[in-house]
C-alpha cells in the first residue's frame, strides 16, 4: 500500500540527498513512498507547492531558499517554526490547508548531543550568520543549555533583528563581524553562512576557537569543506558537518508524517561513507 507523494522543493535542488534518505527510513518499516525532488523558482513555490498538494501531495520538505515562503503560506504553524520564522516541512491538511514546522534546531542539537556525544549545557557559542538557516538552530541551542549566544553577521541589521526576536538580552546578544577578532575564544562555533554554499571563504581569525571547542557546519559535503578545514587548523577539538543533522531533521519529518521513529544511525554510515 502506497504512503503516498512527498517532495523536497528548493532551487536548484536536483543535489539533494532528502529522497535518498526518506526512501531508506521507509524501507526499515516496509512503506511504500514516493519521493522526489521539485525544482521551483522563487516566484513560483507557492503556486508549485499548492499544486503538488492538489494533486494528492501530503507533505513537502522545503530547503533553499524558500524556508521563509513556506512559514508565509502556512495556514497553521508549530512553535518551532513560529520562533524561527521560517518552515522546513509542509504537510496538507484538510480542506487545502497547509500546516509549517521547522526541524532544523531539533536536528542539529540532536545530532551533537546524541551523535556526537557532547554536552552544550554552559558552553559559550558564536553563531555566524543571521539568515534563514541561523533562525532555524538559534533557540535550540538557547533550549540546549547554552550559556551565551554572540551573534555575528556581515549586515549587523540582521544579527539586531534575530536577537531581538529572541528576546533575551542577558543570553542572545550580537557583536560586529569586524570585531571577531577581538571578541575571545568560544565553546562552540556554528557556521549558518552560505558562504560555503557559495564558494566563498570566510576568512575567520583562530582567536575565537577555545581549546576544547566544537566547530559545526550546517552545510555538508564539498560546501562544508572550508569552514571545517580551518576549524582544524585552529585546533578545535570537533569538527563536524551538517549531515547528520539533515538526516536528523528528515527523521523528525518522517515520524511527522508517518508517525513512525525510524533509525537514522545506519542511514548516516552510508552517506557518510559517500561524503568522507
Amino acid at each position: 500500500m502506497s504512503a503516498g507523494q512527498f517532495a523536497v522543493f528548493g532551487h536548484p535542488i536536483s543535489h539533494s540527498l532528502s529522497p535518498q534518505i526518506h526512501q531508506a527510513f521507509a524501507r526499515q518499516f516496509g512503506i511504500d513512498l514516493e519521493y522526489r525532488t521539485i525544482d521551483a523558482a522563487p516566484g513560483e513555490f507557492e503556486t508549485a507547492v499548492r499544486e503538488f498538494f492538489a494533486n494528492g501531495g501530503r507533505g513537502a520538505n522545503v530547503t533553499l531558499p524558500h524556508k521563509t515562503a513556506a512559514f508565509a503560506m502556512a495556514d497553521e504553524r508549530s512553535q518551532a517554526a513560529s520562533r524561527a520564522g521560517t518552515a522546513n516541512v509542509l504537510t496538507a491538511l484538510p480542506g487545502g490547508r497547509v500546516a509549517g514546522h521547522n526541524t532544523d534546531g531539533a536536528g542539529m542539537v540532536r545530532d551533537i548531543t546524541e551523535r556526537h556525544s557532547v554536552d552544550l549545557r554552559g558552553h559559550t557559542a558564536l553563531l555566524l550568520g543571521a539568515g534563514g538557516a541561523a533562525h532555524g538552530v538559534a533557540w535550540s541551542l538557547l533550549d540546549a543549555g547554552v550559556d551565551t549566544l554572540t551573534i555575528v553577521n556581515r549586515t549587523p541589521e540582521a544579527a539586531d533583528a534575530l536577537a531581538d526576536a529572541i528576546g533575551e538580552p542577558a543570553r542572545a546578544h550580537t557583536r560586529y563581524w569586524e570585531d571577531l577578532a577581538d571578541l575571545g575564544a568560544f565553546d562552540l562555533i556554528v557556521n549558518a553562512t552560505s558562504a560555503g554554499v557559495l564558494g566563498k571563504s570566510l576568512d575567520l581569525p583562530f582567536a575565537i576557537v577555545g581549546n576544547r571547542a566544537l566547530c559545526y557546519d550546517l552545510s555538508y559535503g564539498v560546501a562544508a569543506t572550508g569552514f571545517l578545514a580551518w576549524a582544524r587548523t585552529a585546533g578545535a577539538r570537533y569538527a563536524f558537518d551538517g549531515l547528520g543533522m539533515l538526516i536528523e531533521t528528515a527523521a523528525d519529518t518522517f515520524e511527522l508524517w508517518h508517525g513512525k521513529r525510524p533509525d537514522t544511525d545506519p542511514v548516516y554510515a552510508d552517506l557518510r561513507k559517500q561524503y568522507g
